[in-house]
């Protein structure tokens, strides 16, 4: 058995633990949220140094990628300098790999994303590699790093211009605290309906289902949905808003999908230490635990 635990400044309320069969080995997956409290963060992961096969840290990454630039997130570089002994991740490495794999198989599947389709993004520096596959595949992007982040209601349309700009801004947002960036604690659990007009525009929606949930629109219908660590719960407010198609990176364990960091740490777990495991292997990794994309239609 491969023990596996998620520390993250998210809301306590998503927690969960389970145990998941795969190809390989058993696992035992465990999610601890500390409501945005660092400090409750940095004593979790302390206190599981060393005690477990590998760890994720949730609701803040280590760094911000805009094209071939990476920029420090000082949070998530401060928390992971606690862990000393386990094998840390936030993610960051399927999200660059895994889902960008996601795309070809969607439209093999299910025949969308399709060239000319509009997509909103909600954050592309949390997932620019999927924002450049999606890209790559002839969708219009809106990218909503602004508007979701920020509050500010300036979308950009192509990820050249996002990346000129990201690279004048990340060097100071960087050393924000994260909840002035990235929904933690409590605020993942609200819902305050804004931007409906970018929401009406796309044909799909991806990214972190956080920061799509912000300020989700009540009617979603014929909306297809790309995102990650989804409850049973969200999958039936999504249902019940209307949404046609729902795609996730990883595959659902009783209803639920983890978030990036938990699937990159699962994979790392069971590789086991001494094991040269590079974000690249990912995808074969994935297939090699017989774990595929999440794809289902919802109406």
């Amino acid at each position: 058995m491969k023990r596996v635990v998620s520390v993250s400044l998210g809301s306590p309320r998503r927690d969960f633990a389970a145990e998941i069969e795969t190809k390989v080995c058993r696992l035992s997956v465990r999610r601890i949220g500390t409501g945005g409290d660092i400090k409750q963060a940095a004593g979790l992961l302390k206190s599981f140094d060393g005690n477990v096969d590998a760890l994720g840290l949730g609701g803040v990454n280590f760094a911000l990628r805009a094209g071939n630039k990476s920029y420090t997130l000082w949070d998530g570089i401060r928390l992971a300098s606690l862990v000393q002994k386990t094998p840390l991740v936030d993610g960051g490495g399927i999200k660059d790999t895994v889902e960008r794999e996601l795309i070809p198989f969607i439209q093999s599947q299910a025949g969308w994303p399709r060239r000319g389709q509009t997509v909103l993004v909600v954050s592309a520096l949390d997932r620019y590699g999927l924002a450049a596959a999606l890209e790559k595949a002839g969708c219009r992007l809106i990218i909503g790093d602004a508007l979701f982040a920020l509050g500010l209601p300036a979308p950009f349309y192509s990820l050249s211009s996002f990346r000129a700009a990201a690279c004048l801004t990340l060097p100071v947002l960087g050393r924000l605290p994260i909840g002035w960036l990235y929904p933690v604690g409590a605020s993942q659990e609200a819902t305050v309906p804004r931007f409906e007009r970018f929401y009406r525009k796309a044909d799909v929606i991806a990214g972190d289902f956080h920061f799509l949930r912000r300020h989700l629109p009540g009617d979603l219908s014929g909306k297809n949905i790309i995102t990650s660590t989804l409850t049973p719960e969200d999958v039936h407010e999504l249902k019940k808003r209307g949404v046609q198609w729902l795609a996730a990176a990883g595959p659902s364990f009783h209803g639920r999908s983890l978030g990036a960091n938990m699937l990159e740490a699962a994979i790392v777990a069971i590789m086991g230490k001494g094991t040269e495991t590079r974000p690249e292997h990912y995808p074969e990794l994935f297939r090699q635990v017989g774990w595929e994309p999440r794809l289902e239609r919802l109406n």
